[in-house]
């Protein structure tokens, strides 16, 4: 087994959806220009409020890829 070694990069992500979603939309743009991505971890999450309901939500990851 060879040794890996990695970058990792903050994104923020976010949706109107979801947590989840807001993950993901960060992860799918992520992925359109950077190779290798191996995992991630959410760091941060927050949202807005708007009329008294959850009007969006945002997320902090940070990204980890495999260096080449």
């Amino acid at each position: 087994m060879s040794d890996h070694v990695y970058k990792k990069v903050e994104l923020v992500g976010s949706s109107s959806s979801s947590i989840e979603d807001a993950i993901q939309n960060a992860v799918s743009r992520a992925s359109q220009t950077m190779k290798n991505l191996d995992w991630f971890e959410v760091v941060e999450t927050r949202g807005h409020i708007d009329n008294g309901t959850i009007a969006h939500y945002q997320v902090v990851l940070k990204v980890g890829f495999r260096i080449e």
